[in-house]
């Protein structure tokens, strides 16, 4: 896992001072951050430029950008009330970019053959105290590598285009206008609460089940300040707070088919976390749950109507529809492989070059709004002010009564539209990507949960099946497991379909259409819900569930189906409020794989908490 370092995954809403006090804000609080990256970004503007041997043609870049992001993390591990780790960790890391070409054709957007970048390159970390000499002299290395490695890649980048046959006529960059936003400078407060006992004890929960074999229960508590300047003249100070408890415990079933469960909790400030007691019932149900699936029959394959609540509504949509709302165009690969696997793993929108068409039913409207802070009364955490790429967030109404109107955009231009609309977003200092922020799913027409689950057992009975599903949960392998071999070996098995709508549900039951008798079932997977299973939907509930997550920003994850397996490590915040959904048909592929060797001792005894 990765530590502080990808604790940036930070992201809350920004509060924008006004435009007139932003100066005298900056000048007040004597930011030597803010000092150094203005004074080496009018450097690099002035000077920078590189003779290519064997011509007199300067070249100089057409756009550099400065991001610093100003970390202070808490993070406290415990297991079975047992305290692991605790630590607090202060980290600044930088990234410069630097462009060549034009915004029509420059050196993005392009993966070649990775060059030798230096020994600093224009990422890393620099020193925490604020200091102006020292990070200045950290720029002014920076740039200067990222500078050159743009050179090198635009004229790779240009060679491979003049093979191609046909080449996009598409941009690589949108202009947008400069903005200047200076926040006043926060001190991390972690409140009054003994976050290192609220481990102990919330962990503590599942000694009271001894089946669970491994188990983890981690707080993550965040503050940071990240920093945007540009060449074109965009400054940017933004503060941003988040706090996380997150939970995996995992088993074996008597058959030796391995199992896992998670608990995650969000908020947008250490202080907004549930209590301790909150947090032991959430894990104490999941460690319930979990016991009930080691006690349960393995699934079988089965075609037929499958009712989603809309606890598993929710973060299904987020799976199929992330990817699905990307309108920047994916970026151009030197090697065939390198679109295969983003296509593999849904990397590539189905929805792009689909302007007015219908892509969801009649009845069905879609909206990400970033300036949204709670969806009655219960917070959402996607929200921002300005995104990642210094653009203004505005709401999006990506689907109107069910026909597309428009996509979530970057500075990336795509197929569909040439300018951002402010949803390029990253967490660690990362290639911003159009990513949602608040998304709201909602129909005209819907009914009860109590008329949904009538409706879905009547189209069970006149299919003449024994049972059909429902699906109540749907898993989330970064917490729920808690090896990395574990989740290799399942990205073997489960990756390379999440593009063509392959789904991880966690808790499944068969519902007895002929007396409403439900068992759950454990080991299933669904196959083939893409975004078209969307367009036929069989009926909207009218049950909203908030449901708050991260999106994962590790490389190869991020933008892709997989997008929607993060943890607040390497997270984005996201929100998704939807209601249960009811499909006619949906493939659940029954239980595969190699059953494990179980313990050769039964578990030793645990006392109870204390």
């Amino acid at each position: 896992m990765i530590k502080a370092f990808a604790c940036a995954a930070i992201l809350l809403g920004c509060v924008a001072l006004p435009g007139v006090a932003r100066a005298a804000r900056a000048a007040q609080d004597n930011d030597q951050t803010l000092r150094a990256m203005r004074d080496e970004m009018a450097r690099s503007k002035a000077r920078l430029e590189l003779i290519i041997p064997g011509t007199q043609q300067p070249v100089r870049p057409y756009y550099v950008e400065y991001r610093l992001l100003d970390l202070d993390v808490r993070e406290i591990v415990a297991e079975f009330g047992a305290l692991m780790t605790t630590t607090r960790a202060r980290n600044r890391f930088m990234n410069v970019e630097a462009r060549v070409g034009s915004y029509k054709l420059d050196s993005s957007n392009f993966i070649g053959d990775e060059g030798f970048r230096g020994f600093i390159g224009s990422q890393g970390s620099v020193g925490i105290d604020r200091d102006y000499d020292s990070l200045r002299q950290d720029l002014w290395i920076a740039t200067d590598q990222a500078f050159k490695q743009a050179v090198e890649t635009y004229s790779r980048k240009q060679a491979y285009l003049s093979s191609l046959a046909r080449q996009s006529n598409i941009d690589d960059f949108s202009k947008s206008e400069p903005i200047q936003q200076i926040e006043s400078l926060v001190i991390p407060d972690w409140g009054n609460r003994n976050w290192e006992q609220e481990a102990r004890q919330s962990s503590a929960t599942l000694r009271l089940f001894p089946d669970v074999y491994e188990s983890r229960v981690t707080y993550y508590l965040v503050y940071a300040t990240e920093y945007l300047l540009t060449s074109e003249g965009t400054e940017i100070r933004t503060n941003r707070t988040y706090a996380a408890v997150e939970g995996g415990m995992d088993t074996l079933a008597n058959d030796g088919m391995p199992l896992s469960h998670f608990y995650a909790s969000y908020a947008p400030k250490p202080a907004d976390l549930p209590k301790v007691d909150a947090v032991c019932k959430g894990l104490n149900v999941s460690a319930s749950e979990l016991m009930a699936l080691r006690a349960a029959p393995s699934a079988q394959d089965y075609t037929g109507p499958v009712l989603f609540e809309a606890r598993a509504a929710a973060p299904l949509l987020a799976q199929v529809l992330g990817p699905a709302m990307n309108g920047s165009r994916p970026p151009l690969a030197f090697q065939p492989v390198v679109e295969q696997m983003l296509s593999g793993l849904g990397g590539k929108s189905d929805w792009s070059g689909r302007i007015g068409s219908r892509v969801l039913p009649p009845t069905v409207s879609l909206v990400d709004e970033p300036s949204a802070k709670d969806f009655h009364g219960t917070p959402l955490l996607g929200g921002y002010a300005v995104d990642n790429e210094g653009v203004r967030a505005r709401k999006v109404t990506v689907v109107d009564k069910g026909n597309l109107t428009e996509l979530l955009m970057s500075r990336r231009p795509g197929p569909d539209s040439d300018s951002s609309n402010g949803h390029g977003r990253s967490a660690f200092l990362g290639d911003a990507k159009a990513t949602m922020s608040n998304l709201f799913f909602s129909a005209s027409e819907t009914v009860s949960p109590g008329e949904l689950k009538k409706k879905f057992l009547d189209e069970c009975r006149s299919e003449k099946l024994e049972y059909c599903i429902i699906v109540r949960e749907m898993d989330n392998p970064t917490l729920s497991l808690l090896h990395q071999e574990d989740f290799s070996e399942l990205l073997a098995s489960f990756g390379g379909g999440a593009g063509t709508g392959d789904r991880l549900p966690l808790l499944v039951y068969k519902v007895y259409p002929q007396d409403g008798r439900e068992e759950i079932i454990r080991g299933a997977r669904i196959i083939g819900l893409s975004t078209r299973a969307l367009r036929n939907l069989a009926g909207i509930g009218n049950d909203n569930f908030v449901y708050n997550y991260m999106q994962s920003q590790n490389p190869g994850f991020a933008g892709t189906a997989l997008g929607a397996f993060g943890s607040a490590q390497s997270g984005l915040p996201a929100s998704v409020v939807a209601p249960s959904l009811l499909f006619e048909e949906v493939e659940i592929r029954g239980a595969r794989g190699e059953p494990k060797r179980l313990p050769l001792l039964p578990a030793p005894p645990l006392s109870a908490a204390k």
